[in-house]
């Protein structure tokens, strides 16, 4: 196959990315120092700039975007408290059970929509037969949505909700940097009002490893504890960091796998597969055959040399990324419409 077709693209996810020349240039020569002390420079930088960005206190530097949830949840909760959020969201369907196993938690969810009366109907009190409800987490942008970034409309409405229920709030904002570009906005604007915020430097970016926690100084202390009882206190881990910073100054090309996404979605919709429709669509494609609905196109896909994920339902993805280059988009949207699937 390989022969016959030349280069294999490998649409899965957009956490393929090897790292580019420049990126380990800076990773080998980063100045190091043991972060579970608090001595790594670079380390350093990376936690301020990203606080920067984000605008909030401080940041804190973790090994995924999974423990910066779930740390999140744990500054939030005590065992037995309900966490309000989205049904398809990451936290409650790709994360391995962990809000459960590790805080103790359960969810009640909602619709994308966020309207107020399904955040009334998925509120709980002080009732003793009730989980209380203790935070509220918004995904933005949202994967299973079709990598849609939200609004400040739609979060303003859940963080409102929040507030008048004095409840804490965390956003996972794994790629909080595509929606900043989809959205023609500050990844501070889309921040705003929530008390914890996690980001991913290792997908849209290109960084090899890391995420990060930004959230208060007030709120640091415990969270540095609760990453070293995870498992995810880091030594000389500015090597990491530099990778991240580096991958910091690739948010503005982020429009062109946006761009490159809409080219598939348009050659999906060519040949009669229904694609997920996004309000702002961002560097994923959901996708699915129309007529049969529990069909799994992985397959097919690998056979003309296009390497998708299946997500569930039906639905195929395809997610862009900066390894994969203009000519190549239009080579594989070339094999989409040529192929008789």
């Amino acid at each position: 196959m390989g022969k016959e077709l030349g280069r294999i693209f490998d649409l899965r996810s957009d956490t393929l990315t090897t790292p580019s020349a420049a990126m380990r240039k800076a990773m080998s020569e980063a100045a190091v120092g043991d972060d579970v002390y608090g001595e790594d420079p670079t380390v350093k930088r990376l936690e301020q700039r990203t606080a920067e960005l984000v605008g909030t206190e401080t940041a804190m530097f973790v090994p995924s975007g999974t423990m910066a949830n779930q740390l999140a949840i744990l500054l939030h909760t005590r065992p037995g408290d309900s966490v309000i959020t989205e049904e398809s969201s990451h936290l409650a369907l790709f994360e391995a059970g962990g809000a459960a196993a590790l805080s103790g938690v359960q969810f009640e969810t909602v619709s994308s929509d966020w309207s107020a009366h399904e955040l009334q109907n998925a509120y709980r009190g002080e009732s003793i037969h009730l989980a209380s409800s203790a935070v509220l987490v918004f995904e933005n942008t949202h994967n299973v949505g079709g990598g849609d970034a939200r609004p400040l409309e739609v979060s303003s409405r859940a963080l409102e909700f929040a507030r008048s229920k004095q409840l804490k709030t965390h956003l996972d904002g794994a790629r909080l940097w595509n929606a900043a570009v989809a959205l023609k906005s500050s990844e501070e604007a889309l921040a705003k009002g929530f008390d914890t915020v996690s980001v991913c430097f290792s997908k849209g970016l290109g960084a090899p490893v890391g995420s990060a926690l930004c959230m208060s100084q007030w709120n640091r202390a415990r969270a540095l504890k609760l990453r070293k009882r995870l498992g995810g206190g880091m030594r000389q881990s500015g090597i990491l960091a530099a990778a991240c910073l580096a991958s910091l100054d690739n948010r503005q090309r982020l429009v062109q796998d946006h761009h490159h996404a809409f080219e598939l979605a348009q050659a999906l919709k060519s040949i009669g597969f229904e694609v997920k429709t996004a309000q702002f669509a961002t560097n994923m494609v959901y996708f699915r055959d129309a007529g049969r609905q529990d069909r799994d196109l992985v397959g097919e896909f690998e056979s003309i040399g296009i390497r998708a994920s299946y997500i569930g339902r039906g639905f195929s993805r395809l997610v862009t990324h900066l390894d994969i280059h203009s000519e190549d988009i239009k080579e594989a949207c070339s094999r989409i419409r040529n192929f008789k699937f």
